[in-house]
Order: structure tokens, then C-alpha cells, then sequence
């Protein structure tokens, strides 16, 4: 029994020898798992770092974006003449790298390029394209030349095109190329700040008046038209009111995409959206535009027209909404000045795809131009 009992006493000391081992032995586990995995809690709080983090920034982006916001219209307000710019972008002069003295290199192979000063210290250059019959002849030929053909029996357009690029912007050579294949002499230039010299309303009418002089001295007697684009329907409807005051209203005035004012049009432009709501809008950005003596206001103008007057505008014009040249046309059909000369709107369907600059590719222009030469159709 003794001997039983002691071995009793020896295992129950053995086992519990035992367990304290394995005690150990876990313990010893759970250390060496912390050892392998040091990432556990550093994963976590790197987690939580990187999400304050990241959080963080968003914050200080919307800071910053917010501070430009809030500081852009307190900046045109302060210095007006970056409204000016904003309006002309004359510092947008695409396309670049183009050689201007090189109508040819742009498929106008039948243009000649020269420059006129409209004023002392004022140059502005100036394409004068020939119907496209008389290409072949216009190949290699000079300015004498080019004079001349103005006496052949083709009628002249005298084309404005609007801000944002210089004579060989695409848009306007496509309008050019489009006229000419109509039988028309087509003029165009650059306005004043381009070239030399800063851009101002008055200066732009200034210059398109001279060279409405200047086109009218070499054809005498027979029809010119004045097309205006977008910005350069402003300076077209100064330019026919000047005209007009004179005595000496040109053949037909043709507004393509145009606007009421130049306030209306600032306001409806799509790049006003992000500010059109904030108060004070009209006093931050539109006084600033009035600050620079800019307001091309062409609802006024046509109540002191007087010469055939045709608009053409698209219905899904993004830049200058439809509405504005409908507004336009009311306001030329029941001006006294107009009373018994041809006033015609003619919209183009949003489906059609023509927006602010394609009118030109209209199948109908041929016709629509014809109804303007011959007052009877």
C-alpha cells in the first residue's frame, strides 16, 4: 500500500509537472506568435494613420479650392482688365505655329495675306480670298493682282469671326472656304491686339470700318455684305450702325450665333455656370465688363439699322444659347429703323449637330445666301 501510494504521489507530481510545462509551453507560443506577427497592432494604427492622412488632404484640397473660388471673382473685381482679357482672349491665338503670311500652307492657295494700320502704331493683318473659279488664276500672283479681281462680277464678304483665334483658326477657314465656293470674295482679319496694340470695342469697330472703307474703294458700286461670328456680330452691328448714321448702309448684314448684349451673353456663357448663383455676381463680374467700356449692345444697334439683316443661329448653341439671337430677331422685327427692309431668322435644329461654330456645313447656305442677293425669293 505504502508503495502504492508513493507512486500515486510521484505521478500526480508527474502530471502536474506536465501541466505546468504545457502552461509554459503556451505562453512560450503566444510570445513567439507576437515575435512573428509584428505587423498586428502597427498594421492597425498604420491603417488609422494613412486614413487621417488621406483625409486630411481631401480637407486641404477643398481649402484650397475653395480659396481659389472666392478669390478669382474678388481678383476681376480688383483688376477689371482681366475681365477685358477674358472677354477678347486675344492671348488665345490658335492655332499656333502657323505662318500667317502663308495662306497657301492651309490649303488658301488662291489668298493673299497683307496688313493695314487702321491707326498710327495700330497694324492688323488681313486675308483677302478669291472665289474659288478664280483660283487657278490667283496661283503666283501679286497684290496688283489680287486688287483687280475685285472688279470682277463676284460680290464681296466682309467676314468678322469672333475671339479666341486668328485668321487660320480652323472653324474660320472652313467658313471661308465654304463662302468662296459660293462665288464670293471673302476678307477677313485679325483685330487689333493680336497683332499690336490692346483690344477694346472701339478699337475692333475702328479697325473694321477702315477696312470696309478700304474694301470699298476698290469695288465701287458693286454688293458687299458684312458676316459677323459670335464676338465679331458685336463689332458687326457697331460697324452697320456707323454705317447706317452715315447715310451709307452696306447690302446686307448677316449675324451668325449672335447675342443681345455683351451683359446678357456673359451671364448665359457656360463658363459663368460655377458662379452664375453667387450673390453678387452681376457686381463682381458684369460691372467689370461695363468697368472697360465693353457692352457691344447689338439690341440696341438694330434700332438704328437699316439694311436687310439675316440670323442664322443653332438651337443646340452651347456658347451663345439660342435664345439670346431669337431675342435678337424680335427685337430687329419690330425696330422702326428695319420697317420695310428683309429681317429673316433662320434657326437650325439641335439634331443636326451645328452647336456654336458648324453652321457652315448646312446643305441649305447656297440658298439661304441666294434669298439674300435676290431680295424676291
Amino acid at each position: 500500500m505504502r508503495k502504492r501510494k508513493g507512486s500515486a504521489d510521484h505521478d500526480s507530481s508527474f502530471t502536474g509537472t506536465l501541466l505546468e510545462d504545457r502552461s509554459d509551453l503556451k505562453q512560450c507560443h503566444r510570445k513567439t506568435d507576437a515575435a512573428s506577427d509584428p505587423g498586428g497592432a502597427g498594421t492597425a494604427m498604420g491603417r488609422r494613420y494613412r486614413r487621417g492622412g488621406l483625409m486630411w488632404r481631401l480637407r486641404k484640397l477643398l481649402i484650397c479650392v475653395l480659396g481659389i473660388y472666392i478669390a478669382i471673382p474678388v481678383i476681376i473685381k480688383v483688376c477689371p482688365s482681366i475681365q477685358a482679357k477674358l472677354v477678347f482672349l486675344n492671348f488665345v491665338r490658335v492655332p499656333y505655329f502657323i505662318d500667317l503670311k502663308r495662306p497657301q500652307d492651309q490649303g488658301l492657295n488662291h489668298t493673299r495675306n497683307f496688313y493695314l494700320q487702321p491707326e498710327e502704331g495700330i497694324n492688323i493683318g488681313v486675308w483677302h480670298t478669291v472665289p474659288s473659279v478664280m483660283w487657278r488664276e490667283a496661283q503666283a500672283k501679286d497684290a496688283e493682282w489680287y486688287d483687280k479681281s475685285f472688279q470682277s462680277s463676284h460680290p464681296v464678304i466682309l467676314y468678322l469671326h469672333g475671339n479666341a483665334g486668328t485668321r487660320p483658326f480652323f472653324i474660320y477657314m472652313l467658313t471661308l472656304q465654304v463662302l468662296c465656293s459660293l462665288g464670293y470674295h471673302v476678307v477677313t482679319f485679325d483685330y487689333r491686339g493680336m497683332l499690336s496694340g490692346s483690344p477694346s470695342e472701339k478699337g475692333m469697330t475702328t479697325d473694321a470700318l477702315f477696312l470696309y472703307q478700304w474694301i470699298k474703294q476698290r469695288i465701287g458700286q458693286k454688293p458687299l455684305y458684312i458676316w459677323g461670328h459670335s464676338l465679331g456680330t458685336g463689332v458687326a452691328t457697331n460697324l452697320v450702325r456707323r454705317l447706317c448714321d452715315r447715310g451709307t448702309p452696306p447690302d446686307s448684314l448677316i449675324l451668325e450665333s449672335p447675342f443681345t448684349n455683351i451683359r446678357e451673353e456673359a451671364k448665359s456663357h457656360p463658363f459663368s455656370m460655377v458662379y452664375r448663383y453667387l450673390p453678387g455676381f452681376d457686381w463682381f463680374f458684369l460691372d467689370s465688363i461695363a468697368a472697360n467700356d465693353i457692352r457691344f449692345a447689338s439690341d440696341e444697334n438694330v434700332n438704328h439699322i437699316s439694311c436687310p439683316v439675316l440670323i442664322l443661329h443653332a438651337e443646340d448653341d452651347t456658347v451663345v444659347p439660342f435664345q439670346l439671337g431669337k431675342k435678337l430677331y424680335d427685337l430687329a422685327a419690330q425696330s422702326k429703323s428695319l420697317n420695310g427692309h428683309k429681317v429673316q431668322f433662320i434657326p437650325f435644329s439641335s439634331s443636326l449637330g451645328y452647336r456654336h461654330k458648324f453652321i457652315y456645313k448646312s446643305p441649305q447656305l447656297p440658298n439661304i445666301l441666294r434669298c439674300v442677293r435676290f431680295t424676291n425669293c
